[in-house]
């Protein structure tokens, strides 16, 4: 049996007050049907309390948020009164999970831009914003058998797993946005159908070969923005016009760069409404295990493009990129408490999901450096009382160094 959250359990809540200024706008949020005026848990102190279950390794559970909400030290720093289990469930009914968006996005615009030599120079090649998209799954409970007999409020359906289709920006190490289906994978939960809802302008979208679709890329390219995708294997074309490797390009693997048009003769947006090239990239063959079962590879990455300019050897550089998204996602589940979701619901899902989001920003913003598990991991100790600041200080300038000491073996190999 868990034991009681206790005051001694929650400190350095003092950095939490620095986020009610942020969190104020969204007091208001659901209390449409409040007419009698009597609601004690409000959209702010929710995804305050959110966020103090994130950054908490002691609070792993909505009962143990609910204690904690029963604490004075919890009420007077996070401006909450105690909470009921009921009101903790029903308030995921009533919050709009999209309005958390805004607040990712002014937190993440007070980031400063990345220096200069810290970002890889191969990557000036692409003007915009480099952003890796793909989807991870997550249980609804801690255990799948579990997890297969809860129903979600919503639909009245039973989900064992949930998809979080992630947006990630890859220059910054952050993700931007966050959309909740069903695990299905089929429909409206199909992971081409959802980016396709919030495609944006300005953007080079690296995706894995499950969403390789002529309409979903034709529909990026009409917005101005670019893919880099990998196909596949078996994939059919026919090539138009072979271009020459450079020595940097065999280098980085390449054994062809072509303008192609894909598959038979089609029409509407079956039909690719723009130029197509195929970089084709030498790698190890594997096969698949696990989740990973059916992702084989015969050895080479068929990487397919609206990019025409920038050399082959970029645009393997830039598919490498998109690995950093499947990194991401392993930091991600353990800040969500090991994969422990707080609601079986859509909505309640995506609101700790963006909470998530709000706290990787709010750590690169702490500490001046991209989130890993183990700055996560030093945050939360010394947000407890675990370590001191001057530990927390101590971990971030070995971090530096070691950053330092990497870079330069960089320039030296470039020598």
């Amino acid at each position: 049996m868990a034991r009681r959250i206790q005051a001694r359990d929650v400190q350095g809540l003092k950095y939490f007050e620095q986020l009610a200024p942020l969190l104020e706008r969204l007091h208001d949020v659901g209390t449409e049907r409040d007419r009698a005026h009597n609601r004690t848990l409000h959209y702010d102190q929710y995804c305050m309390l959110v966020l103090m279950y994130l950054f908490s390794p002691l609070v792993t559970s909505l009962r143990g948020l609910q204690q904690a909400s029963e604490l004075d030290v919890v009420q007077k720093k996070l401006g909450v009164s105690r909470t009921s289990l009921g009101s903790l469930s029903e308030a995921t009914d009533v919050f709009d999970p999209e309005r958390l968006r805004e607040i990712v996005q002014e937190l993440a615009a007070q980031l400063p831009a990345r220096e200069s030599q810290q970002r890889d120079p191969q990557l000036e090649e692409v003007k915009q914003i480099i952003t890796a998209v793909d989807g991870t799954l997550v249980n609804t409970l801690a255990r799948i058998l579990e997890a297969a007999c809860s129903t979600s409020r919503s639909t009245g359906h039973t989900k064992a797993a949930w998809r979080l289709h992630t947006h990630f920006e890859v220059e910054r190490g952050l993700p931007v946005r966050i959309d909740v289906t069903g695990g299905s994978g089929r429909g409206e939960n199909d992971e081409r159908a959802v980016l396709a809802k919030h495609l944006e302008p300005d953007r080079c979208y690296l995706l894995d070969r499950g969403y390789a679709k002529f309409a979903l890329f034709n529909a990026i390219h009409a917005l101005g923005s670019s893919y880099v995708c990998r196909i596949r294997d078996n994939s059919v074309y026919t090539i138009l016009e072979e271009r020459p490797l450079t020595a940097a390009d065999r280098a980085a693997g390449v054994v062809l760069d072509a303008l192609v048009e894909m598959g038979q003769s089609r029409s509407g947006d079956d039909r690719p409404h723009h130029p197509l090239r195929l970089v084709i990239v030498q790698t190890e063959p594997h096969q698949g295990h696990g989740e990973q079962r059916g992702h084989d590879s015969d050895g080479f990455l068929r990487i397919l493009t609206n990019l025409l300019d920038p050399p082959a050897e970029i645009i393997a550089v830039l598919y490498r990129y998109r690995w950093t998204i499947e990194i991401f996602f392993r930091f991600f589940k353990h800040l969500l408490g090991c994969r422990h979701l707080l609601s079986t619901d859509a909505r309640g899902i995506e609101i700790q999901a963006y909470c998530a989001i709000i706290a990787c920003l709010l750590i690169a913003l702490w500490t001046g450096r991209k989130p890993t598990k183990r700055t996560y991991e030093m945050v939360c100790f010394y947000l407890i009382g675990w370590a001191s600041e001057d530990e927390l200080l101590r971990h971030l300038e070995r971090l530096k160094q070691r950053d330092e000491r990497a870079a330069q073996k960089k320039l030296n190999r470039g020598v």
